[in-house]
């Protein structure tokens, strides 16, 4: 069928030609359409369900919410495990899903399960599922900020809105911001009210998620004394001001044939009307709220806030949806930006801090640039070997058609183009099918016109092209299906390693195909279209020159084969120790071009300290000259993704251009060595150095942060923790260790308000009324909603800020004893019916599949991630664990470990269907196994290229290995083909080897060393992410340069001894004819 078609290519080859050019045309298109994103998206399929109760502690929230959560969720189908996290007044539980779970259809399940499981909750609390994003979601972040903070530098204009002479803030609205907290709760009300709703319009946006400043609210505030006089309680005057602010509707009334809509409407529209609201009457007199409490702009008791070089701001996160292109989104969203600032109050000024579009520009930056000038040089390289120009235009044009048709099968397979898709195409690699079909057309075609002794006519050039051409097809077929073999165990990846590395292997399949269909049809067309002059019998002078040297090598390699098997043998085995030395981790670390720093302090600090804490740590590191900013999450946002305690602050640093970086600060370590020196100084807190992506990549995947995990289970936390810490410290006195952390279990203190119930029988009260005074007071009690517009804030009951951390003030709250009729209503402190006690308690609660947990983690610097498991694995191994306790390794080395695995499994396999194919191309299985005998020997140039760089063993080397294995056994076909037909012509062995080995000399450095040329950009590339791609072409360009050596000298000699031992002396050979090649007509 091949033949055929090759046939008819060369016949119809103008028409071969228009479908080439159509093709490409809607590989152009489709090019466009492409996907973009720095790297894979390697989040696992996962739901997240988040539940605030403000009321419970983190084992009551355990007990009544998350439990029940992780119950409802059990056998949901594809369900393959369940982490969650219990927080004072939070619960966060994360269903995770096998990756051919639509998340759709899990949100779906995951909804149904929780709307049966509501009964089982308290009263009151709704869990909400997260938004439909992943770990590379957060695509652009901006702060919203006042134009001039403090008032500092700006334009006075009384009167009109904007800073006040009197140092207060006034708004388009006519409210007056007098100070930091409304002001705070002003920029949040600009993001909640106008900048969110129009960004969550841009085509690509999942939600968005904000963080800092205060919800606005309008606060009222008791004065207890006041309450007492007037014989109101906290619970009573909430709901007083509640029934004062609403409104109904009483139907329609007809007058005059027409219909009137009747409206009572009470609702309260100003914060005047607030305080004319009735509570009480007493006496007959009205109690108005202004009679006993203060009415002011406020904002919520937050859990989170914002900071930006060391002032508060708000920040917004454009979230987006799965699947989206990133790039296209994070522009839109600037785009939208930019257009929105016309709409801003005046004095109000919103800023991009992250942009993932330029990380995602650079890389591709990058990515193009080596394939540009790969491209080039795999074109220079064909023209000089091949010594035709026309020919190696054809060759060359491979390549960008290729490219299209490829960017056609990435859209339809859903793979996007990033680091790892298209970081790993080699042009080299692609064309050497084609290659060898035109090499084999210019050396008939020469042949033939020698021959003749003049120039071809059409009918001979057409018939000798196809002939070419068919003689190729078992060398392209058999080469194409071992290229397409050694990636498949790429496929093969799940999990993590799956989404790395699978789109490099299709991409690469992809590429691979495209170039064989177009070797097939669009080479033997051109061919019968270009190669129309005399074609010159004489080899380039690269090629010359190397076979008169290779000649005589090659004669002592067959006459004495067995020396130079040893030393073959000497050097795979001598590279097979250097690889036991070398270092091992999963992927190199992208350079993110910016740094993420999380901040921890002991978890009592309340999120105001944390916050002023923070403050300090962005100026010190905002003061270093290579830093353009420094913006920070404290706490939780408003959609939990990342739900943090108080305690902990997320910081983003921003780094200017390098050529901007100050003398003697030349590399991103001298950065972390400054920032961490500049970090450090701060007092009172621990840091954990970072970058973006990473930092949520290894957060969402498993749970933690680092690098490195250990996730102890058990049931006891005091006893998981105190062995969690003894386990801290083996890690910690492993060399390379960093940011070394033990989840902090304990720590957070508490207030107990501990109720004398025989106190409180006795006055006739119940434990109800003054635990619900207590909760109005301190926790504050929503006392309905007041509109402006379409803009709606609660209006909250609660005792003012200072108040709330007076203990004196907590013990004298009035609980209002019961009202009798005609007497004066009376009350009594809270300290005459509760105690107050400080305790210590519980700061969270983690789980994984139902178990608690504690994890202690830590980064590795300064080596590889495999040797720091290996030296810490028995220093962990030594720390006694409690009964029905166990542990696991997690973070990146789980991810090798499972690449590792799978590889071990796989690979064997696909050498043996290699092996398969290759005995089918040479016919008999000693030839089979004399090419496959000098594989393992060319893998040693990759393991001499790795330890001469310093690189480490990962799994982006792994790939080079694979796809070295793959030219090498390809290289061996090529010669062992032309031994193959000199043995069936009769010729004696070794003067076959010899002539077929010499033949093969340019087909064999062309396979061997244009894909070496192809990869020699990535090898020297120092753009964003040629730290990624450095492994895998120093790997190929290493062992390519050794495969080749070792194909032309090496397999020779293995070939003599192994075909000596089973070849037959007479060479009749009883196989099936070889098919009949169908000239052009």
């Amino acid at each position: 069928m091949i033949a055929n078609l090759m046939a008819l290519s060369v016949r119809s080859r103008w028409m071969i030609i228009a479908l080439t050019l159509i093709v490409s045309a809607y590989g152009v298109f489709q090019l466009t359409r492409l996907p973009i994103d720095a790297v894979p998206d390697i989040t696992n399929k996962q739901v997240q369900i988040n539940t605030l109760d403000a009321s419970l502690s983190p084992v009551e929230i355990e007990k009544r919410v998350t439990f029940p959560v992780e119950t409802a969720l059990a056998g949901i189908p594809g369900l393959q495990t369940t982490r969650s996290l219990s927080r004072n007044g939070f619960s966060q539980v994360t269903a995770i899903f096998d990756e051919n779970v639509d998340l759709y259809f899990a949100r779906q399940q995951v909804s149904e399960r929780i709307a049966q499981a509501r009964d089982s909750l308290p009263e009151g609390v709704q869990p909400q599922i997260g938004p439909v994003t992943t770990g590379l979601g957060e695509v652009f972040m901006y702060a919203i900020d006042y134009a001039n903070p403090g008032g500092k530098g700006a334009t006075v204009r009384n009167g009109q809105p904007g800073w006040q002479s009197d140092g207060s803030f006034l708004t388009p609205e006519g409210d007056r911001l007098t100070d930091e907290v409304s002001r705070a709760a002003y920029l949040r009300t600009v993001q909640d009210w106008i900048i969110a709703p129009q960004l969550r319009s841009v085509a690509g946006v999942a939600g968005v998620d904000t963080i800092g400043g205060f919800e606005k609210q309008y606060v009222v505030e008791p004065d207890p004394v006041r309450l007492a006089q007037y014989g109101v309680s906290f619970s009573e005057l909430a709901k007083a001001l509640e029934a004062a602010n609403l409104s109904v509707g009483a139907n329609f009334m007809e007058r005059a044939g027409e219909a009137y809509l009747v409206r009572a409407d009470a609702r309260i529209r100003s914060l005047s009307q607030i305080e004319e609201a009735i509570v009480a009457t007493r006496g007959g007199v009205p109690v108005s709220i202004r009679d006993v409490a203060v009415v002011r702009l406020g904002g919520e008791l937050r859990t989170g806030a914002a900071t930006m070089n060391g002032h508060e701001v708000v920040i917004g996160t454009t979230l987006m949806l799965i699947g989206e292109n990133s790039r296209t989104v994070a522009r839109a969203v600037g785009d939208k930006l930019k257009t929105l600032e016309r709409s801003l109050p005046p004095g109000i000024k919103v800023s991009p801090t992250l942009d993932r579009s330029k990380l995602v520009n650079a890389t591709i930056a990058t990515v193009q640039r080596n394939l540009m000038e790969g491209a080039i040089l795999v074109a220079i390289a064909l023209f000089l070997l091949l010594g035709n120009v026309r020919a190696a235009l054809i060759a060359v044009l491979i390549i960008p058609i290729s490219f299209f048709m490829t960017a056609i099968g990435m859209n339809y397979m859903g793979v996007s183009g990033n680091l790892m898709s298209l970081g790993a195409l080699d042009f080299g690699l692609i064309v050497d099918g084609a290659v060898i079909i035109i090499e084999n057309c210019l050396r008939r075609l020469a042949e033939r016109q020698h021959h003749e002794g003049r120039l071809l006519n059409l009918r001979e050039r057409l018939e000798e092209t196809t002939l070419a051409t068919q003689e190729m097809i078992k060398p392209t077929v058999f080469g194409q299906a071992i290229i397409l073999l050694v990636f498949a165990p790429l496929l093969t990846f799940q999990g993590v390693e799956g989404k790395t590395f699978s789109p490099m292997a299709i991409t690469l399949m992809l590429a691979l195909v495209a170039a064989f269909v177009l070797s097939i049809t669009f080479v033997p067309a051109m061919v019968a279209l270009l190669i129309r002059n005399k074609v010159a019998e004489k080899e380039v002078f690269a090629i010359r020159w190397i076979k008169a040297r290779y000649e005589p090598i090659l004669r002592r390699a067959v006459a004495r084969p067995l020396p130079f098997i040893g030393a073959g043998v000497g050097i795979f085995v001598l590279a097979g120790f250097i690889f036991t030395l070398l270092g091992q981790e999963f992927i190199p670390t992208l350079d993110e071009r910016n740094l993420a720093m999380a901040s921890q302090r002991i978890p009592s600090t309340a999120l105001e300290q944390s916050v002023r804490m923070q403050r300090g740590v962005e100026q010190a590191i905002t003061s270093l000259p290579e830093v353009l900013m420094m913006f920070s999450k404290t706490g939780t946002a408003e959609v939990a993704t990342d739900p943090m305690p108080p305690n902990i602050s997320d910081g983003f640093i921003i780094l200017r251009p390098q050529e901007d970086w100050p003398a003697g600060v030349k590399t991103k370590e001298d950065v972390l060595e400054r920032v961490e020196a500049a970090a450090n100084a701060q007092v009172g807190q621990g840091y954990e150095l970072s970058q973006p992506i990473e930092l949520r990549f290894n957060e969402l995947i498993a749970g933690v942060r680092g690098d490195v995990a250990i996730k102890l289970y058990g049931d006891d936390l005091d006893k998981l923790t105190a062995t969690a810490n003894r386990i801290g410290a083996a890690l910690q006195s492993t060399p390379g260790a960093a940011d070394v952390k033990v989840e902090q279990t304990s720590g957070a203190p508490s207030l107990d308000v501990i109720f004398d119930r025989a106190a409180i029988a006795r006055l006739g009260l119940t434990v109800e009324e003054v635990a619900d005074t207590v909760a109005a007071a301190m926790g504050g009690r929503e006392a309905g909603q007041l509109f402006e517009g379409d803009r709606r804030f609660s209006v909250v009951v609660r005792v003012p800020q200072g108040s709330r951390n007076d203990l004196d003030a907590l013990g004298a709250l009035p609980i209002m004893m019961p009202e009798e009729p005609g007497q004066t209503r009376h009350s009594v402190p809270l300290r005459q019916v509760a105690q107050f006690r400080f305790t210590e308690g519980l700061n969270q609660i983690s789980r994984e599949n139902g178990k608690r947990r504690v994890v202690i983690q830590a980064n590795v610097r300064g080596r590889d991630v495999g040797s720091f498991v290996r030296e810490a694995m028995p220093k962990v191994e030594a720390v006694a664990l409690p009964t029905g306790s166990w542990l696991e390794w997690g973070g990146q080395f789980q991810n090798l470990k499972a690449a590792s695995d799978r590889l071990a499994i796989v690979v064997p396999i696909c050498f043996l269907a290699i092996f398969a194919v290759l005995f089918l191309a040479v016919g008999t299985f000693g030839r089979a196994v004399s090419v496959f005998a000098a594989v393992p020997l060319g893998l040693a140039g990759g393991v001499f290229a790795l330890a001469l760089t310093g690189i480490a063993f990962s799994v982006s080397a792994a790939v080079g290995f694979i796809c070295l294995s793959g030219v090498a056994v390809l290289n061996g076909l090529v010669v062992m083909s032309s031994i193959r037909q000199r043995l069936e012509d009769g010729i004696e062995l070794s003067t076959a080897i010899i002539d077929g080995c010499m033949e093969r000399v340019r087909p064999v450095i062309m396979t061997g060393l244009v894909p070496a040329i192809g990869f020699l950009p990535m090898a020297l590339a120092h753009g964003t992410g040629a730290e990624v791609q450095k492994p895998l072409a120093m790997v190929v360009i290493g062992g390519l340069i050794t495969a080749t050596a070792l194909t032309l000298l090496v397999l020779p000699a293995i070939s003599r001894v192994v075909l000596g031992w089973t070849e037959r002396p007479n060479p009749a050979w009883s196989e099936d004819p070889a098919p009949a090649l169908a000239p052009a007509e």
